[in-house]
């Protein structure tokens, strides 16, 4: 398995660095990660995870993370409602409901089991809206995005076996036809 690991890494990093040039990246934004690593060794999600791949995900994850200043969260799989870990330092930032559970990987996964195990201080919540997310395993973080998600595209559709889904958000258009979107537009008054 060295040899897949290896592969696995390359395309990880790959994946984070054309992210990463599509994203406008700013300190406190929140980041979501789901992730199947059964998908990643080509088993049914749920069956096979491991934490050697787990670890190759995080470490790459966590350096991603220092490097943008963006605030990480790890969805648990659906065992636990597809609940999330974060650092305490982001539920108190973002008043988000702490729920008392711990990860393992026959309830949780190895990706979240993994992030409990080696972040500093992690809690787990049930709810966030992330600006950004990556989805390997098609695990769906839909749930977890801010309400306009949109798809970004890269050259590695995969992580070994394992299909990966890329979003950016955006806020809400709304007001229709006489709406104007940026401040250079001009004002207009309504009558």
């Amino acid at each position: 398995m060295e040899k897949e690991l290896v592969q696995w890494g390359n395309q990880w990093k790959k994946i984070l660095a054309e992210f990463e040039k599509q994203i406008q990246a700013k300190p406190k934004q929140l980041f979501v990660l789901g992730c199947s690593t059964s998908e990643i060794a080509g088993k049914r999600i749920g069956t096979a995870g491991t934490m050697d791949i787990a670890k190759l995900i995080f470490d790459e994850l966590r350096n991603f993370s220092n490097k943008t200043s963006i605030d990480l969260a790890f969805q648990c799989c659906e065992h636990l409602n597809r609940a999330l870990v974060v650092e305490r330092s982001v539920q108190e930032r973002l008043r988000l409901e702490e729920v008392s559970v711990v990860p393992v990987q026959k309830a949780g996964g190895s990706m979240a089991t993994y992030a409990y195990q080696n972040m500093n201080e992690p809690v787990v919540v049930e709810f966030i809206k992330a600006d950004y997310g990556i989805d390997i395993g098609d695990t769906f973080i839909g749930m977890h995005l801010n309400h306009v998600a949109v798809p970004l595209r890269v050259s590695e559709k995969n992580i070994g076996h394992a299909h990966v889904t890329i979003a950016k958000t955006r806020p809400k258009l709304i007001g229709g036809e006489r709406a104007v979107y940026t401040a250079t537009e001009g004002n207009q008054s309504c009558t």
